[in-house]
This record gives structure tokens, C-alpha cells and sequence, in this order.
């Protein structure tokens, strides 16, 4: 199969996407020239081209597109073609309604913004097919094509009635019989027992709460829907170029798509990565998706848009300063990725997003972004032959399904405080500000080769991915699981005594009495620290470990914490500084140790391959202490003992 390095050959991809009709062709030749001095050697085209490929029905205008590909292929720059199918012209809305989503009130998302397509439209995959065939036939041997975009940002939801109908279908396949959906969803509540497929609908708006695993089975029909739509144009591709790499870009950590099914069909996997630069754990949130990304991939990952300076959709846009745009960059190199890019090359100057940056801003090449653009350039060029195809290795894996997160998201939960990912933030946070390189992993996944699996909270578990966790404990690993985890099977039906009873006996739990979920700002104590979001009544086996109790108020005297062997339960979530030396202490004697001991506050250490990253998220210099002798593949330094580190400061230490 086709993979990243087949785009990479050796380098790190530098560039983002262009967008060069929105610019006259004057302009073109120019954009060619500031590409090759940034080192740019790849830019993604035709991700929102179909009006101007297609501007009537039937019609095929490539001439400019023929012409780009030569320029750009002439200047040593790959291109990333997209199939245009994520923003389809206005023709197509005018002429064929059925093709625009509808969302649970009913109401049209009509053409004038993008993603205005129902995924479930026979007509819109007609038109979406006919245009990528189109462009796999014209463009699939050209030397400039390194890989396949399909489409963008898969995001749509469609609640219309050709949605229904495949929806149906769905729940017949996953099914069979209508006595085996009613068991499934719980029907019998609220007399809701369906005697026809035809009776049921998507989750549209009701008087009062859906069916939580009506809601459920229409998120999971969601993801497969907007798959379909995806492997079909992929598979388009794949029949003209059998050997060029395929990719669809991921939104960082997005709720609608079951990543790990998705990752499994790509033969790339890329994200979108937009931290807040006025965020203090914007470096947290961007090192997150970034060891999700690599784990999704299992390797190198592209990252496939991020913004040079400011966005435009956030309520105040603030621009990076000077130093974090290659901070940022080169962080994501550190956590695996072997591409770089940009949304996008040359900022708009009309449309909606006239104010989010690009790689050229208004103030052009002259302007401090593109100042900064061409800097990292050449460090990625300095440093791509040596860190390009290497892997990040990592000791603890964080787990975390989609179907969980659908699942415990539903309108009638105990808390809306509690937040599937703002949990797996806190944890992440923990081990990130620890210094514990961290892999994400489904539930059911192999983890034989982790010392440490941690749960932050995982509400739905199949029974085979419980049955997995008790396998990984029992053959000796170290698991440390939070509060609301294996409440509910795979149908979202509770399980007897509040929680699978293997879960009970594997952390030493009698009885769960009951849930006491806390307010926001509301905390516990629990003597060394506070417990925040939430608690449990929880009376606990004589062969249990109580290390943590709660002190005063309703549950004064019960654990918090429990340990039965190897196994660890946290029913409330402890502040940052305690979750993070309790993980610190429990991987210590799992066999994990940091990256590097001793860094200052704000440094980060990432080991690639043989390489050793040290990142200052910090705007004050540091000096940094390190082993041995080692050469900064970055400035050429050798460096003895110790390394400094300016403000938001870089060091790629090879031995």
C-alpha cells in the first residue's frame, strides 16, 4: 500500500494549500518564486475549485489547473490534489435541492459558505464521482502529483429524508430485525417500540429527550455515511494512480467522525491544528492531537493545516507572536509528523476568511509571517533527511473511543460538567507536563507493549474491550482508570451495579452506591489534594488499597483512590498538580521514566528516532542540562552538558 514516504522521499513536506484562483495569473509566476525561497516543495491545489473547474453543469475548465501544475512542477514543488467536493457550486443546491442537508429542526443549509451536501444524496455523489473521475483521468500520471486530497473537513450532518432512508438501511444491516433494534435502543421506555422500518427516523428535534442510543447509532451512521463518501472518491483515485498516497484531513479531535475506523482507510493520515496562541496550554492541546494523529497513523502523520499567524473565527483573533508559529511546527515534527503545511499560502483578500493568515500575509514578503515562514523552511530542510520516516516511541497509552465519547455526550447524562474531552485534556496534561511520551489507543487495541494504560474516562466498553483490559493486567502491565468508565455496554444499556462487575473486582469495588457529581468550581477534599467534577460512594473490597479517602462532607471515610495490585481507580478527578504526580509516581514503578529529568518549567523533551527534541514554550531564555555530547542539527553547535534555549527557543540534539 501507498504511504506518506512515498510523498516524503526522504524530506519533510513543506507548504499548505493554494488557492491561486482566487488570485490573477500574474500573481502566479510570483507565488512560484516566494514558494522556493520559504523551501517550500509542496502545496495542496483544488481543495475549493469545483465552481471554477465546473462554473455550469457538464462543463470542465482545467486549462488553469494544467497550467499550475507545469509551473509548479517546473519549480520542483509536489502538489496535493484535492477532489473539490467538500464546497459544490451553487448550480448544484439551485437544480438539485434533495442535495442540501437539512439539520434536526429541519431547516436547509443552502449554498454561500461550504460543506452545504448531504452525504447521503445519490445525487451529490453522482456529480462528487463524476468530477474526481474527471481529475484522476487528467491528472493521475502527472509528474507533479505526490498525493490524493479527497475532499475537506468532513463535518456534515443531515437529518432530510433521503438521510432516513439511508439511515434505515444502516440500522437493517447492523440489526436485522426490528425485535432486535427495539431490545438494542430500549424501546419499551416511553412507548417507543417500532413496528415498521419505516417508522423510524434520524433523531430530529422532539418535545423532549431523544433516545440516547437512537442518538447514538445516528452518530455512528454519520461517520460510516461520510465514509462512504470518502472511500468512494479514494477508491476513483486509486483505480487511475494505484501508487500515489491518499489522504482526507481530520479536524482535531472532532466528535462526528469515529477516527480510528477512518484512520484504517487512509493511506495518509493529516489533521488540522489551530491552538489558541493567547492559550497557556495551547502547547498541551497542539502536543495532544498531535500523539493522537501519530497514533491514528501508527507512524508519520501530515500535518495537513495550521495557521501562520492569526484565525478568524474565534470571538478575538489573536495573531502568533514572533517564534511561535516554528515553536509549534517544530513541535509537531518532535510528535511524528513528516509534513508541515498551511491553511494557506497567500491570505485572502475577499471572502470569509480574508482574515485568517497565510503563509504570505497582506503585508506580503516583506511582512514578519512570511519573514518567519521562510526561517523554518530552511530548518526543516536542515533537519529533513535526519528525523523524516522515524518513529516516536512511547511506554503509556491513553485510551479513547469515539463511540464512548457519543455515547456518554447524551442530553440526559448526571453532568454536563463532565466532558469526555476535557477529561482526556486533564490526563493528557498530566503526562505531557511530566515529561511521559504518551500514544493514544482504542480499547480493544493490542497493548501488550505499553508499561501503563490510562482511562480517563471511558463510559461505553464493548465486552471485549473490557475482556482486553483485564488480559493486559493479568499478563502484567499497570492500568490507572478515572471515574465513569464501563457504566454502559455497546447499546448504551447500564450495566448491573452501575459498572461491569469484571471492572468491580478488578479494582477491588463491592457496591457503587451512588454517583455525586460536583458542581462547577465545587471541589472535594481528599486530604493531599482536591477532587474536582465529580465523586463516588463507593464501599470497597477487604483486598483493596484505599491510598486516597475523602475527608468531611457526605462521603467522609471512603476511598477516592483505590489499588488492587496493578490495577488503579480514581473516582474523582484530581487538581493538575496531584493527577500529575500521581501518574509521575504509578509510571516510576511501572518501569517509565521521563524523557529527560530536571527540565525547567515550560520545556518540553521529545525523543524521535535518535534525535532529542527540546522545545522552550516559555518567552524567557533557559538553560537546559544534557547528557553527553551532541550536535544541534539546527545551528550545526556541539553541545556539551547543556543546551540554551531562547524565548520559545528550539534544540534537535543528535548524539
Amino acid at each position: 500500500m501507498p504511504h506518506l514516504g512515498d510523498a516524503t522521499r526522504g524530506r519533510l513536506l513543506f507548504g499548505g494549500d493554494y488557492n491561486p484562483e482566487q488570485w490573477p495569473r500574474e500573481t502566479w509566476p510570483e507565488d512560484v518564486r516566494l514558494m522556493r525561497e520559504a523551501g517550500v516543495n509542496s502545496v495542496t491545489l483544488g481543495v475549493f475549485s469545483w465552481a471554477t473547474i465546473e462554473p455550469e453543469p457538464g462543463a470542465r475548465e482545467f486549462g488553469w489547473l494544467d497550467r499550475l501544475m507545469e509551473l509548479l512542477h517546473e519549480a520542483g514543488i509536489g502538489v496535493v490534489l484535492a477532489t473539490p467536493t467538500s464546497s459544490p457550486p451553487p448550480w448544484l443546491g439551485r437544480l438539485h435541492p434533495e442535495t442540501l442537508p437539512r439539520d434536526a429542526d429541519g431547516r436547509i443549509e443552502w449554498w454561500g459558505g461550504r460543506q452545504h451536501f448531504s452525504h447521503s444524496s445519490a445525487v451529490y455523489r453522482r456529480h462528487a464521482a463524476a468530477i474526481t473521475e474527471d481529475l484522476a483521468a487528467r491528472y493521475a500520471g502527472h509528474p507533479a502529483l505526490t498525493m490524493w486530497h479527497i475532499n475537506n473537513e468532513y463535518c456534515t450532518f443531515d437529518y432530510g429524508d433521503e438521510a432516513a432512508a439511508a439511515f434505515r438501511r444502516w440500522l437493517r444491516t447492523r440489526y436485522g430485525t426490528l425485535d432486535a433494534l427495539n431490545s438494542a435502543w430500549g424501546t419499551a421506555f416511553w412507548s417507543q417500540g417500532y413496528d415498521t422500518w419505516d417508522g423510524i427516523l434520524p433523531p430530529r428535534r422532539a418535545h423532549y429527550l431523544n433516545n440516547p442510543t437512537h442518538v447514538l447509532d445516528f452518530r455512528r451512521f454519520t461517520s460510516d455515511a461520510l465514509l462512504e463518501c470518502c472511500t468512494a472518491e479514494r477508491d476513483i483515485v486509486r483505480r487511475y494512480s494505484p501508487h500515489t498516497p491518499v489522504t482526507s484531513n481530520f479536524m482535531p479531535l472532532w466528535i462526528g467522525q469515529d477516527g480510528w475506523r477512518w484512520a484504517e482507510e487512509e493511506d495518509v493520515v493529516s489533521v488540522d491544528l489551530y491552538p489558541d496562541p493567547r492559550d497557556p496550554l495551547g502547547a498541551q492541546s497542539g502536543a495532544l492531537v498531535q500523539d493522537l494523529t501519530r497514533s491514528q497513523a501508527r507512524g508519520p502523520w501530515m500535518l495537513m493545516e495550521q495557521a501562520a499567524g492569526s484565525v478568524n473565527w474565534r470571538g478575538v483573533n489573536h495573531p502568533k507572536p514572533r517564534g511561535l508559529n516554528r515553536l509549534w511546527s517544530l513541535q509537531a515534527v518532535a510528535r511524528g509528523a513528516d509534513a508541515v503545511c498551511y491553511f494557506q499560502w497567500r491570505q485572502s483578500r475577499q471572502g470569509a476568511e480574508k482574515f485568517h493568515s497565510g503563509m504570505v500575509g497582506h503585508a506580503g514578503e516583506r511582512g514578519r509571517t512570511f519573514q518567519e515562514v521562510r526561517q523554518l523552511g530552511a530548518d526543516l530542510a536542515r533537519i529533513g533527511d535526519e528525523v523524516a520516516g522515524s518513529e516516536v516511541t512511547a511506554d503509556i497509552a491513553l485510551l479513547h473511543d469515539w463511540h464512548s465519547w457519543w455515547a456518554g455526550a447524551q442530553d440526559g447524562r448526571l453532568s454536563t460538567e463532565v466532558d469526555h474531552a476535557g477529561l482526556l485534556h486533564a490526563w493528557h496534561r498530566a503526562l505531557w507536563e511530566a515529561h511521559l511520551t504518551t500514544d493514544f489507543a482504542h480499547p480493544e487495541h493490542d497493548l501488550s507493549g505499553y508499561r501503563l494504560v490510562v482511562v480517563p474516562q471511558l463510559y461505553l466498553l464493548t465486552d471485549a474491550a473490557i475482556d482486553n483490559l483485564l488480559a493486559y493486567v493479568r499478563d502484567g502491565g499497570t492500568l490507572v482508570c478515572g471515574f465513569l468508565t464501563g457504566i454502559a455496554d455497546e447499546d448504551d444499556r447500564v450495566r448491573s451495579g452501575g459498572m461491569d462487575a469484571r471492572l468491580r473486582d478488578l479494582f477491588g469495588i463491592r457496591t457503587l452506591h451512588e454517583w455525586w457529581p460536583l458542581d462547577a468550581g465545587e471541589s472535594v477534599d481528599c486530604a493531599d489534594f482536591r477532587g474536582t467534577l465529580w465523586s463516588e460512594e463507593i464501599e470497597a473490597e477487604e483486598t483493596a488499597d484505599q491510598p486516597v479517602r475523602y475527608r468531611g462532607g457526605e462521603l467522609d471515610g471512603l476511598p477516592a483512590v483505590l489499588r488492587k495490585g496493578a490495577a488503579w481507580y480514581l473516582s474523582t478527578l484530581p487538581e493538575p498538580r496531584a493527577l500529575r504526580e500521581m501518574l509521575t509516581g504509578i509510571a516510576a514503578d511501572a518501569g517509565v521514566r521521563p524523557v529527560l529529568a530536571g527540565l525547567p518549567t515550560g520545556v518540553e523533551a521529545v525523543r524521535r528516532g535518535e534525535l532529542l527534541f527540546l522545545l522552550n514554550h516559555g518567552r524567557e531564555p533557559v538553560t537546559v542540562q544534557v547528557p553527553g555530547s551532541s550536535r544541534d542539527l539546527l545551528t550545526g553547535a556541539t553541545v556539551e552538558g547543556e543546551v540554551s534555549l531562547g524565548r520559545y527557543g528550539v534544540a534537535v540534539l543528535r548524539p
